[in-house]
């Protein structure tokens, strides 16, 4: 696939991004560039290959979700914390609206 001036301009277009004629035109070879390579990566060959998310295994590393004994942080609190909210409701911390 190969991109010319007028695909370069509507990707602008689309992008919301102004650029004049010599803009555009040095864009052409460089999306032709990154189009290519993206072509080229497509070419190889990655059967068998597992998918991964990081070249060394990772494991995360969780914790008991459990309420601690500390009385600051044992929780049961509500009262307390949204003596603090600009406004509560409904023991609940209380937003305006934004979708309608």
């Amino acid at each position: 696939m190969s991109v010319d001036k007028s695909t370069v301009a509507k990707i602008a277009s689309l992008a919301r991004i102004k650029m004049g004629d010599e803009e555009l035109e040095r864009m052409v070879p460089e999306l032709n560039g990154i189009l290519a390579w993206v072509e080229q990566l497509g070419e190889v060959d990655c059967s068998g290959i597992e998918p991964m998310t990081a070249v060394i295994p990772n494991t995360l590393r969780l914790r008991d979700d459990v309420v601690d004994a500390i009385p600051e942080t044992a929780g049961g609190r509500r009262e307390d914390v949204l003596a603090n909210a600009p406004a509560a409701e409904h023991g609940f911390f209380g937003v305006p609206k934004v979708i309608e």
